[in-house]
């Protein structure tokens, strides 16, 4: 099963054209409801047709798109397979799209397909112009040549034809190596069913997992058994990455469960305070200064950390500066407030 993150500025449709595609309304808590915003992530199954005539479930991980969210939204990010970048036609491009973008492009997604939404509401021109928006800030990015589609979450503009879209982008994924590697699953909800046991829910980036498993709890390092696992309501004896999961779990309390954390199979990933890596600045922002504080992201998690510069990587960059400036590539440390766990090839 592949994933399929939205991205986009807030209030710019990203809801309810997940609403439109799946028929279900992402938006779950009253607060979201009250504010007319989503908050938390929200989780959808999107059943497209292959030209085979084949039927499959696409994941689908709707995100926050206030900036006060912005870490909700790159934890919703882990994983994806392909994002759906969401534009308001009658708006264009915001800053958050940007950010966005940043994100999507630091976390290694490999494809992008554009809605152009509330098409209903703008007219040609209008749209015109939004297209050059978008075709501008992709021609910096990793997907210039994106896919663009013009659609209207509530008359059904262009819905049929974004759907078979995704049904292209995802259908090759179905492939690829993931499930060879070690299980691993961010997870992002831990709760307790009304006469059930600990549930959490995640992306299942690699490997597999089934009924039976024991799996490690990583950073606390705590075993616990697989007692039951769901996908979209249905209970299933096995799953492969990637894809949407809900799974009982024995073993541990439901205080001792925490967004952030991640299931693996014992022993397979580093636990640690500090980790090494190369950082790439993106173009715009201030300097960062010598041992500048920064919120990692790492998986769904989000840790305070100290950054430590250790060795400049691209030419324009003087390592006798006291700075880190935008653009510039860097061979960094980063010194953690608390323990992560973390696997050498992870982006942050």
């Amino acid at each position: 099963m592949a994933v399929l993150g939205t991205a986009g500025h807030v209030d710019h449709g990203k809801t309810t054209l997940v609403r439109a595609l799946t028929g279900v309304d992402t938006d779950r808590l009253p607060e979201e409801k009250r504010r007319g915003i989503t908050i938390e992530l929200g989780f959808a199954p999107l059943r497209v047709r292959d030209p085979d005539g084949g039927e499959r479930i696409v994941a689908v991980v709707d995100v926050p798109g206030h900036e006060r969210f912005v870490g909700t939204m790159a934890a919703g990010a882990q994983g994806v397979d392909v994002a759906l970048l969401v534009v308001a036609a009658d708006a264009g491009v915001m800053q958050q799209t940007r950010e966005h973008l940043t994100i999507l492009e630091f976390l290694g997604v490999q494809r992008v397909l554009v809605a152009l939404t509330r098409c209903d509401v703008a007219d040609e021109e209008t749209r015109a112009l939004a297209k050059l928006d978008i075709e501008d800030v992709l021609s910096t990015t990793p997907w210039p040549r994106a896919e663009l589609y013009e659609v209207s979450g509530k008359t059904g503009e262009g819905i049929d034809a974004l759907r078979e879209a995704i049904a292209r982008a995802t259908k090759s994924l179905e492939a690829e190596g993931r499930a060879k590697r070690p299980t691993r699953l961010s997870i992002d909800r831990a709760f307790v069913p009304r006469g059930q046991g600990v549930v959490v829910t995640g992306t299942l980036a690699f490997g597999t997992i089934a009924v039976g498993d024991e799996l490690e709890l990583v950073p606390r390092e705590r075993r616990v058994r697989v007692r039951g696992l769901h996908q979209y309501g249905a209970p299933v004896e096995k799953a492969s990455a990637t894809g949407r999961l809900a799974i009982g779990v024995a073993g541990v309390e439901l205080a001792d469960v925490h967004r952030g954390e991640v299931l693996v199979r014992p022993g397979s990933l580093e636990v640690t305070r500090a980790f090494d890596a190369v950082l790439t600045r993106a173009k715009a922002g201030r300097p960062f200064g010598r041992r500048a504080r920064l919120a990692v992201h790492v998986g769904t998690d989000e840790v305070p950390a100290r950054l430590v510069p250790l060795a400049p990587l691209s030419p324009e960059s003087d390592s006798s500066k006291n700075t880190i400036a935008p653009g510039e590539q860097w061979l960094v440390r980063a010194v953690l407030l608390r323990r992560i766990g973390v696997a050498a090839g992870d982006r942050a």
